[in-house]
């Protein structure tokens, strides 16, 4: 389903960021502009923010991290349902092109292994948004599948050797789930009185 109303849906982007950027003190300037779905949603309207500024560069660490969750709070904010959110897209300093050109130098990579070796090979547990573009990316390569697999915060990609969707895949590392017990002992070695502030802290 398409964002019915564009004009109407940029007031309400700009008055969410407005107030994001306002409260959080951010050296930040934005516009939304209308755009055109990929390909496989040809014709459909989307919208795109484009952000500009010093503090630009905030958004794009961490594998654009910031960028991701504002992108987040701006589908909630037009109650977009999960398979909508392609509709609307935020940016910063051509950070979806570069990371476009990354995944497909990936898939172009684990396409060549699975072809030479007849294995599946499954890639990390990523968000549903980047899974779906990789998808994408697989069907312009002759000779391998796709698939999803695992649930939530754990489901990830798998490429299988056309028609052998039968083949185990390997299950790639998954994300910690808690607090790493032998990581916080290192850390409270190093000086951080448990449960407390590191040795030396002095109050202002």
């Amino acid at each position: 389903m398409p964002i019915e109303n564009l004009q109407e849906s940029a007031k309400k982007i700009a008055s969410l960021l407005n107030a994001i950027i306002h409260n959080g003190d951010f050296r930040l300037k934005f516009r939304a502009m209308a755009g055109e779905a990929s390909a496989e949603e040809a014709g459909t309207p989307m919208l795109l923010v484009e952000f500009v500024g010093l503090d630009a560069p905030l958004l794009t660490q961490r594998k654009g991290e910031l960028l991701r969750a504002l992108e987040h709070l701006g589908a909630q904010t037009l109650r977009l349902e999960p398979h909508e959110h392609s509709l609307l897209s935020f940016d910063a300093l051509n950070f979806k092109a570069m990371e476009e050109q990354e995944l497909r130098m990936a898939a172009e990579t684990a396409a060549e292994r699975v072809l030479e070796t007849g294995m599946p090979y499954s890639f990390p547990p990523t968000h549903s948004r980047e899974r779906r573009r990789m998808h994408m990316i697989f069907r312009e390569i002759v000779g391998v599948e796709t698939a999803s697999l695992g649930e939530g915060n754990e489901r990830y990609l798998v490429v299988y050797p056309e028609g052998k969707t039968h083949l185990p895949a390997p299950i790639p590392a998954m994300p910690r789930r808690g607090p790493d017990r032998d990581s916080r002992a290192d850390r409270d070695s190093r000086g951080r009185r448990p449960g407390g502030r590191p040795s030396g802290f002095r109050s202002r």
